[in-house]
């Protein structure tokens, strides 16, 4: 009975991770560039009462044995990188990536950051950064003067001056991926960073052989947050939690019976 109520307990902590999480999603459902993450649980150690295939006789085993499980507990939240819907802006520095790829962000540290979030704008200076003034690596200034900005699909940055026919090249947009992204570091600010187990990135144009996405400009890339999914889960979530805890309520009141037997 109290193994009953430890994994039940346990089971109520897990399923609270889990509500914080489908929490985190529902709160950024309409974050450009937001990726949802899934919870993932694995059950804790067992209690070995008869192990497994152990000797019952001298030419039989135990088929199945006896083992007693202690619970259960958070063991990651995944981010799910699947492409969100395109929302038109009219922007012309907002940018999606249509498939696998990263903006590269220089931050104040100097470090670089990643992000899917492609709402950008101009600084003073003309320089392309985010919407926190971090830039965008590598640099693009784009002069003040400038008419008609034009964003091709493999990142090239143009634009157009009052004086002149012809278009002048302001520089072009490169891409990281790495070969897991869901090893990445969530920094907030619509921001990740590498880890050890990520990988180091691999930079590239868009559309190029590097398999990387290519650019589209003028929108941007919602959060591929499903709210429908997102209340089933909590439906889920709410149930278990509820289970759990009627476990350990059976589990006090057949304790309470065992110590009244002597009255």
């Amino acid at each position: 009975m109290l193994r009953a109520l430890y994994s039940a307990a346990s089971g109520m902590t897990a399923q609270q991770m889990n509500v914080d999480n489908i929490a985190n999603n529902l709160a950024n459902a309409n974050t450009t560039g937001y990726k949802a993450r899934r919870a993932q649980f694995q059950d804790l150690i067992y209690q070995t009462v008869v192990q497994p295939g152990s000797a019952s006789g001298q030419q039989t085993v135990v088929p199945t044995g006896l083992q007693v499980g202690l619970g259960t507990r958070s063991s990651s939240n995944e981010i799910l990188f699947t492409q969100g819907s395109f929302s038109q802006t009219g922007n012309p520095l907002d940018m999606v990536v249509q498939g696998k790829g990263f903006f590269q962000i220089r931050r104040p540290s100097g470090d670089l950051a990643y992000t899917r979030s492609g709402a950008f704008q101009m600084d003073k200076d003309g320089n392309l950064v985010t919407q926190d003034g971090n830039p965008v690596e590598p640099q693009i200034t784009i002069p003040a003067a400038a008419q008609q900005i034009s964003i091709a699909q493999d990142g090239t940055v143009s634009y157009t001056l009052n004086s002149q026919t012809g278009a002048q090249q302001a520089g072009q947009i490169q891409l990281a991926n790495f070969v897991n992204p869901a090893g990445l570091n969530s920094i907030g600010g619509n921001l990740y960073t590498p880890t050890d187990a990520s990988g180091d990135a691999t930079v590239g144009i868009p559309g190029g052989a590097e398999g990387l996405g290519t650019l589209l400009q003028g929108y941007t890339e919602q959060s591929n947050v499903s709210v429908v999914e997102e209340f089933i889960n909590l439906i889920v979530a709410q149930r278990g939690y509820e289970a759990n805890s009627k476990v350990v309520k059976a589990a006090d009141e057949m304790y309470q019976q065992a110590n009244n037997l002597r009255q």
